[in-house]
């Protein structure tokens, strides 16, 4: 694409007027325009960034032109309006109806609510400064897009709108058809003209003929003539200028004004009655578009001076000027640009902007959006200006160097040289060079050193504007002819690396050349570095050589290189030496050779050339890509996602090959960074490669649940059971949105934030009940990240079995359940215990049955012969002492036989027989004169079989005491028949027990340990409380559920405490 540069006699004019001008940093959308103070009101999303505009420097083929048609998804018609609101959403007012777009997407609004009218065709777009949306219908209806929703501000008939355009802060400025000239502020209209609408003919206007009242009357159905307002014809541009006066275009009738409420015609020099937009200026300037060209208010009269020739008869359509003082003027041809340098045509390509461009708008990142018959264009700067040179595409371009005075000088591949000045390439003529193939160019001063293929080392000099070369070859002292690297150093010193000679250096004239037998690692030298003490550096395909005072030193593959074939050598500000090699980046620090690590691929790759900005950033072409790197965090070894960035064609670059020659990335004067590439020749700002900073805005479209929309108004609420949420998001940045990444977090689901991404979509599956927020942040394609991003709350139901109450049914089910099994399993248990117990006792009680009956009625039948025995020996017969005493050795054998027996049988059966079984122990103890009481509290209960005796003999050993040791008067017996327990209690009023025995027990007596063994072995606990001369208490106690065979509670609480209660301690209170 080529530019066209139109001259004018206006352009000296021109610069002067421009540099009076105040530079506005706003854009319009078509038919009109608004001051610089007016935009004081603007979003405060625009003031908070500096981008910039479009570079006014360059030609309009240097521009990135990006046209959206049906191929991309826009057909909607032609374009009429564009503007930008508050969120960074680019609204496009089409004769179809109204389009948002996000940069990648396009959706259209085809009505003003789901149940209200269509939307149709769209005259004007304008955002205001509180984040609304104006949209003027052609129908003359006036709509307020806020907060999602469409609200109808004027209807169409009289209080038809006929042109919207901004005035002062937030207010707007309106037209009407009937109602004239309005201000809208604060939910409110008023009128902005003091003169009611009899008095346009007292006012000096002019007549309005039938046909123009016909016309007029087009705007609005049924509109009845005594009701027009003046001016007497449709108004359809409206701006305010910096002296407070309102102007306003009309269809037929020429320009108006309106100050302090009166209205006044301008003078009718105009070249055309139809004013189609104005362009305010500072001053009380104001630029007027007409369908025959532009004329100019300059403050007191119109006048078309400073007015480029090629605008002067234009049918003008639209204008705006942007932050950088362009003047961008759509007319029905095509697009222009008016600055200091002249106006410029655009190449017709069969884009937007080669039709009538009916619409013009500046986003907050200085691109410019286009529109007309062919759809939507947007213009934006790039990070690089490339120049391809058709004479030599085929080959492509090899070193290049750029001197003193910004001249670029280039060396095709295929031989000769060529200069660009400015945007001009002209191939240099010389007879010295003829088509030699220039392998490195290097200069100082207005000094040229050319190293070529065959004819060695040639010196070009300007001599009085004429250029005078010399050549040096092998018949001079040159190494070799073939020069492949060529360095101009501090000292003078001309160095020449050779292909296969090694390195000569020049000094007065005269050559000495070093080669490998002098210690250069290889006799082939691909580039040269000086270093800050100047030391000379040498890359070769056999490692790095350093030549100083102190001789020669070459480090190798051994000392620390990814590889030894070095192409490239970059000293940088700090004197760290940068090596390129054919497998990645090294540099050598304090003497040692080190190898980032952890970076991207690309930088694996062949390094072909590197350069440093002002910034400390290194610039660098590999064998395909062109990338911008930040020196320190490389050297540091933590190089993060804004570290790096890579270029591409989306950024100016034809071509990302990097080209293989010494010296073919270079920094010129003005620190810009000139590369050669595969295809041309390209040079970056590095000062205006990162000047977007404009963050991307970050907005949260929509949710679903399974594919179905989630209503975003009010608390969102996900419904249960849904396998897949899926989010979408978009980040605007107009720039070049399709390098934004994203990353997002969804709190209460992840731990951090997601790599950087692409995707519009985040979906996660299966969401447990509970309470989210879901996150993401963009970047705006220069690694710019948005600080705060967007975030959105929301709650996932829980499913009737993810409820709280449904879980806490469940665990007591379970609980009931696992106590039901317990509680069955226990009385199986219970039962089969209960059968071996019956069985052991039914033995047992046979056992004693057949000691009775056989051995006891032995001895008792022994005693008794002995008895009759004894009777019959006379008195005085020895044998009577023996007698006697077998006798009474008998007797406590007997006695414990009857204990032994009596042990062995089941003392009781029931409950009855425990109370009368403990009631007889004073008879067997033969103590008849004790006061004796048996006390039952509760209805008895059957005592389990596994407990019964074992409770009995406790009893008969705690009464058996009493009676025997305690000297008592009174004993007394309770039973305690309770819902939670089973005790007795056995008192007396005797001698009580010596603490010491109560402690440690009396020698050769069990009775107190025996009675705390037995209870511990079913489970009970036994008290002993004593002192003294006071009597004693002996007190048992036994849970219900392990004394009794059934509980006397209800079944539920049966169940419910059925499990075993920790044991219960009553102390009890010695008597006195």
């Amino acid at each position: 694409m080529c530019s066209l540069v139109i001259r004018t006699p206006y352009k000296r004019a021109a610069k002067s007027w421009l540099r009076n001008l105040n530079i506005f940093r706003n854009g319009s959308s078509a038919g009109c325009a608004w001051p610089k103070w007016a935009m004081a009101g603007v979003v405060a999303l625009y003031l908070a960034v500096s981008a910039s505009a479009l570079d006014p420097n360059r030609t309009t083929s240097q521009y990135i032109r990006t046209s959206w048609g049906a191929e991309k998804g826009f057909a909607s018609g032609s374009v009429t309006a564009i503007a930008q609101t508050a969120d960074g959403y680019l609204w496009i007012g089409t004769d179809k109806g109204l389009i948002r777009f996000d940069g990648l997407n396009f959706r259209q609004f085809e009505q003003a609510n789901p149940s209200s009218f269509a939307i149709g065709a769209v005259q004007t777009l304008l955002g205001d400064g509180q984040g609304n949306l104006w949209v003027l219908l052609r129908s003359t209806k006036l709509l307020r897009y806020r907060d999602g929703n469409f609200e109808l501000i004027r209807g169409e008939g009289e209080n038809g709108i006929t042109v919207i355009g901004r005035g002062i802060g937030n207010k707007i400025l309106l037209s009407s058809l009937a109602m004239g000239t309005l201000t809208y502020d604060s939910e409110r209209f008023e009128s902005a003209s003091s003169e009611s609408v009899s008095d346009k003919s007292a006012a000096g206007l002019p007549a309005e003929t039938p046909d123009e009242r016909s016309t007029r009357l087009s705007w609005s159905t049924g509109l009845a003539p005594h009701r027009l307002a003046a001016p007497t014809s449709a108004v359809i541009s409206i701006a305010r200028t910096a002296d407070g006066k309102i102007w306003l275009g009309t269809e037929s009738r020429g320009l108006f004004y309106l100050r302090e409420g009166h209205l006044s015609a301008m003078p009718n020099r105009l070249p055309n009655g139809k004013v189609n937009c104005l362009l305010p200026f500072q001053n009380s300037e104001l630029w007027i578009g007409t369908s025959k060209g532009v004329a100019r208010w300059d403050g007191t009269e119109l006048t078309r001076s400073a007015i480029p020739l090629s605008l002067l008869h234009a049918e003008v359509l639209s204008m705006i000027r942007d932050r950088d003082a362009n003047i961008w003027v759509g007319t029905n041809r095509g697009l222009l640009r008016f600055n200091a340098n002249g106006v410029s045509a655009f190449a017709r390509n069969g884009s937007v902007s080669d039709s009538a461009v009916t619409s013009l708008f500046e986003d907050r990142e200085g691109n410019i959006w286009i529109g007309g018959p062919r759809g939507l264009e947007r213009l934006r700067d790039s990070a690089f200006v490339t120049y391809s040179v058709p004479a030599f595409k085929s080959q492509g371009i090899g070193p290049l160097y750029v001197d003193g005075h910004d001249h670029a000088w280039l060396a095709p591949i295929a031989g000769g040289l060529a200069t660009l000045k400015g945007s001009i390439i002209q191939p240099f003529q010389s007879a010295e060079l003829g088509r030699d193939i220039v392998y490195s160019i290097t200069g100082s001063s207005d000094d040229l050193w050319l190293g070529r293929q065959r004819g060695g080392l040639t010196h070009l000099r300007d001599v009085h504007g004429s250029p005078q070369s010399k050549s040096y070859t092998q018949a001079e002292g040159l190494a070799q002819n073939s020069v492949y690297a060529v360095y101009a150093s501090r000292d003078g010193t001309i160095w020449s690396g050779t292909l296969s000679g090694g390195v000569s250096a020049l000094r007065n004239g005269h050559f000495t050349t070093y080669t490998s037998a002098n210690g250069l690692a290889s006799n082939t030298v691909s580039s040269i570095a000086e270093g800050p003490d100047g030391t000379m550096w040498f890359g070769t395909p056999n490692g790095l050589s350093a030549f100083s005072k102190n001789g020669w030193r070459t480090y190798a593959a051994r000392d620390g290189f990814s590889s030894p074939d070095v192409n490239s050598l970059l000293r940088d500000s700090n004197g760290v030496l940068w090596i390129g090699t054919a497998a990645g980046l090294a540099f050598l620090s304090d003497k040692q050779i080190h190898v980032p690590r952890a970076v991207p691929d690309s930088l694996h790759e062949p390094i072909f050339g590197m350069a440093e900005d002002r910034s400390g950033w290194l610039w660098i072409a590999t064998a395909s890509h062109v990338l911008q790197v930040k020196r320190s965090s490389l050297i540091g070894g933590a190089l993060g996602d804004a570290d790096v960035r890579e270029y591409g064609p989306e950024d100016g670059l034809l071509g990302t090959e990097g080209v293989k020659r010494y010296r073919s990335v270079v920094t010129d004067s003005q620190g810009r960074i000139w590369f050669t590439t595969n295809r041309g020749v390209s040079v970056v700002n590095p000062a205006r490669a990162t000047a977007n900073p404009a963050p991307a805005l970050v907005h949260i479209e929509a949710i679903s649940a399974d594919g179905t929309p989630v209503d975003l108004h009010g608390p969102i609420q996900i419904p249960p059971a849904k396998q897949k949420t899926t989010f979408r998001y978009a980040g605007l940045s107009l720039t070049n949105s399709e390098r934004v990444r994203y990353r997002y977090k969804l709190d209460g689901f992840d731990h951090q934030w997601s790599e950087p991404v692409t995707n519009l979509e985040a979906t996660y599956g299966n969401l447990g009940p509970g309470a989210y927020r879901f996150r993401v942040i963009a970047s705006n394609g220069d690694a710019l990240w948005s600080r705060s991003g967007a975030e959105i709350g929301f709650e996932v139901e829980p499913t009737l079995w993810q409820t709280w109450w449904f879980r806490l049914t469940c665990v007591l089910c379970a609980g009931l359940a696992t106590l039901a099994v317990y509680r069955v399993r226990m009385h199986q248990m219970t039962q089969l215990l209960n059968v071996r117990f019956e069985e052991r006792l039914a033995e047992r009680t046979r056992i004693a049955q057949e000691l009775h009956d056989t051995f006891l009625q032995g001895l008792l039948s022994v005693s008794m012969q002995l008895h009759v025995a004894m009777d019959q020996l006379p008195d005085n017969s020895p044998a009577s002492a023996t007698m006697n005493h077998v006798l009474e050795v008998m007797g406590p054998v007997i006695e414990e036989g009857r204990n032994t027996i009596r042990g062995l049988r089941s003392s009781i059966e029931n409950a009855d027989d425990l109370a009368s079984s403990l009631s007889r122990i004073p008879q067997e103890v033969g103590k008849p004169g004790v006061d004796f009481r048996v006390v039952v509290e509760g209805a008895p209960l059957p005592l389990r079989p596994a407990v019964r005796d074992e409770v009995y003999c406790i009893g008969r050993e705690a009464l058996t005491n009493a009676f025997r040791h305690s000297a008592a008067g009174r004993v007394a017996l309770h039973l305690e028949y309770a819902p939670n327990q089973f005790r007795i209690l056995v008192h007396d009023d005797g001698c009580g027990i010596d603490p010491q025995i109560l402690q440690s027990g009396r020698d050769g007596h069990s009775g107190l340990s025996g009675m705390r063994q037995r209870a511990e072995k079913i489970g009970a606990r036994v008290k002993v409380l004593s002192r003294a001369g006071g009597g004693t208490e002996v007190e048992f106690r036994l849970p219900s559920d392990i004394a009794f065979e059934s509980h006397p509670s209800s079944l539920v609480w049966k169940w419910l405490t059925g499990l075993r209660r920790p044991r219960e301690e009553h102390e009890l209170t010695p008597k006195s």
